[in-house]
């Protein structure tokens, strides 16, 4: 049956329709946010899955083109893989909402969100957070829900929740938070060095609207929300557990008594040798099971440590960082390369710059069409001593390479102070614990060593959680045994003056205000610390100069009415610059002109030949040139491809000329001085005055072999050095 629910959010009509579309799906509702409407579908499994060992969950974000009114740019017109962003946004909802979801449920659930309408200033994330919130409350699959999702901005002081287009571009950050009914369980932060208190009350100023919302579906789920349905649990039977544990816990203990994970796995894998060896005929049908125990066994001595004796697993106190290093310039030929090591976490980042054409091409529904800073993050399986074949980036890398690009975007220069594109590579080398943080380190690392004048250096460092009850702890810089077995990864990126990006890991329901205020200061401490004690000492400020294999880029601007002469027909006249000067020049709509070469006498020259073509040359300059045409009356020289002018045959030479070609032939290269520019725009040149003003020739000491002999310090088309 149809069914309309409305309420507002941030002053915009949020409805949300079930019971017309989709009805075969465990749970359906078209949700609209404005003019931006998705279409959230959740559905689970009649029966567990077999052999695996964990909840089976996807989310997919559906971007279709339509819905911005765009035809895909694609060979085949059709959406293909899933884009970058929409992979992100899938993410975005993954996380609020798999905490929520049994831990010992194995059917298969899958929800996916299909944008079907946007409206650039109601964004298509939130709606579908809000949505997916909504189907699966009314589902019938166990859920532990309603959640609900903002943005909060920081526009002119005052935060404001879902900024328009308009306002996004002024914003300070870009927060999103989800919450549950009682506390807030995701956030995903990108900000221009916002302080820890302002980043603090946003989050809370969104927490509190969004409780509202989840008043909002828990209403409808009253309403219109079937039984949830019974599922057999995948969890190992409590005496099963026990046996184990009295078998095997003081070798655990002994086992996970190192900071070395190489030693932490030769000494588990005896231990688990040994649990089947005396279990697997005593529990011969559940044998998987055993494997499950010993995870839990690993999780109960962690967790007991760190919350009954304040130990960590490697013998850190709870604040305390792992050794840290930084080196730069690892790599001869790259333009910039930096690496960063913490504890046995280590990232190699190298930087690439490229001209301003080489930005990256987006087609979304929003209206992002291109980027120039592009980071991509690569996890090989080497790095945590596995072997599996490469597939390409899984959402994983997708994500943690988005996280590093969003922490240093703030202090990435604009493209006027630094026109180039640059594209960032986080190779991680080993992984334990925190590598996306890592790559940030080194990432900042690479950028300074490339000469990248960045506009102020980031880390990141991440903060661990484990909680019972209404206990609480939290540690910095946790590693993987502790991001395993412990509630929360909350990673935090910033420069000394404030935060650049946070994305937040929970496998609890959510945060109370306490926690996340207390990650906050513990995060802000351990960065200034990583930046001052390790980062600024290895290099404390960006290169001055580029690499020497780095493209040298110059940029000027054009009158718009020129850029057609620049380019010429058919673009003959720029490749003819782009061929003689061995460079690469862009043309864009508004004039602005990008030139990029190895060698920047080669960038100064291609310079000189687009503004003497697009701006009339002064009378008095003086160029090199090539004869392109011989008349009666005198020789044509070309100064720049596409701009010539007339050498008057009474001015080739300094001595009298009978025939032009006496003095010059086609393709004879020459220095002339422009004489004039006639009412025409016509160029009337003059290679006796260059020969009198350069060589100090005269018909007295004119020899007759250096009459078409110009001298070597000129540059084809441009003025003397």
């Amino acid at each position: 049956m149809f069914r309309k629910f409305e309420t507002t959010l941030a002053g915009r009509p949020l409805v949300v329709e079930t019971g017309k579309m989709a009805q075969l799906a465990g749970g359906s509702c078209l949700i609209r946010y404005g003019e931006t409407e998705v279409l959230c579908n959740a559905t689970m499994a009649a029966k567990p899955r077999e052999g695996i060992d964990f909840f089976p969950l996807s989310v997919d974000f559906e971007e279709k083109l339509y819905a911005a009114g765009k035809i895909p740019g694609s060979f085949q017109r059709r959406e293909g893989r899933p884009s970058e962003k929409a992979i992100l946004a899938s993410r975005v909802i993954d996380r609020p909402i798999r905490p929520l979801f049994p831990k010992d449920m194995r059917n298969d659930v899958g929800v996916v969100a299909t944008v079907m309408s946007i409206d650039p200033d109601c964004s298509p994330e939130i709606t579908a957070m809000i949505g997916v919130s909504v189907a699966i409350s009314i589902s019938a699959i166990p859920w532990d829900g309603p959640i609900s999702g903002v943005v909060v901005g920081l526009v002119d002081g005052k935060f404001v929740i879902n900024p328009t287009a308009a306002e996004k571009e002024k914003s300070e950050m870009y927060v999103t938070v989800a919450s549950t009914a009682d506390l807030v369980a995701m956030i995903e932060a990108g900000a221009n060095e916002v302080s820890e208190e302002d980043m603090f009350n946003g989050i809370m100023y969104a927490h509190e609207v969004n409780q509202q919302i989840v008043e909002f579906i828990k209403g409808i789920q009253a309403e219109i929300g079937k039984e949830k349905v019974e599922f057999p649990s995948n969890d190992p039977a409590p005496e099963m557990y026990e046996a184990v544990k009295e078998f095997a816990i003081e070798d655990v203990r002994a086992a996970l008594d190192t900071d070395d994970k190489r030693i932490r796995d030769e000494r588990l894998q005896p231990i688990y040798d040994a649990v089947h060896e005396k279990f697997d005929e005593v529990y011969p049908e559940e044998t998987a099971k055993l494997d499950d125990c010993l995870y839990k066994l690993q999780k109960f001595v962690v967790r007991r440590w760190l919350l009954d004796d304040g130990k960590r697993v490697d013998g850190r106190g709870i604040d305390e960082i792992r050794p840290l290093s930084a080196e730069v310039d690892l790599l001869s030929r790259v333009h910039g390369s930096g690496m960063f090591t913490r504890g046995q976490t280590q990232v190699l980042t190298v930087t690439t710059l490229g001209p301003v054409s080489d930005a990256q091409i987006l087609d979304g529904i929003d209206d992002e069409e291109a980027k120039r800073y592009m980071h991509h993050y690569n996890f090989p399986s080497y790095s945590v001593g596995e072997t599996k074949p490469s597939r390409g980036p899984g959402r994983r890398e997708i994500g943690h390479g988005a996280l590093a690009e969003r922490a240093l975007l703030p202090v990435i220069p604009s493209v006027e102070e630094f026109p180039y594109a640059l594209r960032l590579v986080s190779e991680v080398l080993s992984s334990n614990g925190s590598t996306s943080q890592a790559s940030i380190c080194g990432s900042t690392l690479s950028l300074m060593a490339a000469g990248v004048p960045i506009k102020a250096p980031v880390a990141g460092i991440s903060c661990g959680l484990v909680t019972e009850g209404d206990r609480f702890m939290t540690m910095v810089d946790i590693q993987g045994l502790e991001d395993f077995f412990g509630d929360m990864d909350f990673k935090v990126a910033g420069t000394h003056k404030g935060i650049t990006a946070i994305q937040m890991d929970l496998k609890v329901h959510g945060l109370t205000p306490e926690i996340i205020k207390e990650a906050l200061e513990k995060t802000r401490k351990a960065r200034i610390y990583i930046l001052d004690e390790v980062m600024l000492k290895c290099i404390p400020e960006p290169r001055k100069e580029l690499s020497k294999y780095a493209p040298k880029m110059l940029t000027t601007k054009i009158p718009v009415d020129k850029i057609s002469e620049v380019i010429g027909k058919q673009g003959k006249v720029i490749q003819k610059i782009c061929a003689e000067c061995n460079c690469k020049v862009d043309v864009e709509e508004d004039g602005s002109i990008f030139i990029s070469a190895i060698d920047i006498d080669d960038a100064k020259r291609a310079l000189l030949m687009v503004e003497t073509i697009a701006n009339d040359p002064e009378p008095g300059a003086i160029f090199k040139g090539v004869v392109t045409r011989l008349m009666s009356f005198g020789a044509f020289v070309e100064i720049a491809p596409g701009k010539e002018g007339l050498v008057h045959i009474s001015q080739l030479d300094v001595k009298r000329t009978e025939k032009v070609e006496d003095v010059v032939n086609v393709g004879d290269e020459v220095i002339v001085k422009v004489l004039e520019i006639d009412d025409q725009g016509r160029l009337n040149l003059s290679r006796r005055e260059a020969l009198i003003e350069v060589e100090g020739l005269t018909p007295e000491n004119n020899p007759a072999e250096n009459t078409r002999r110009p001298r070597r310090d000129f540059h084809k088309g441009g003025r003397r050095n």
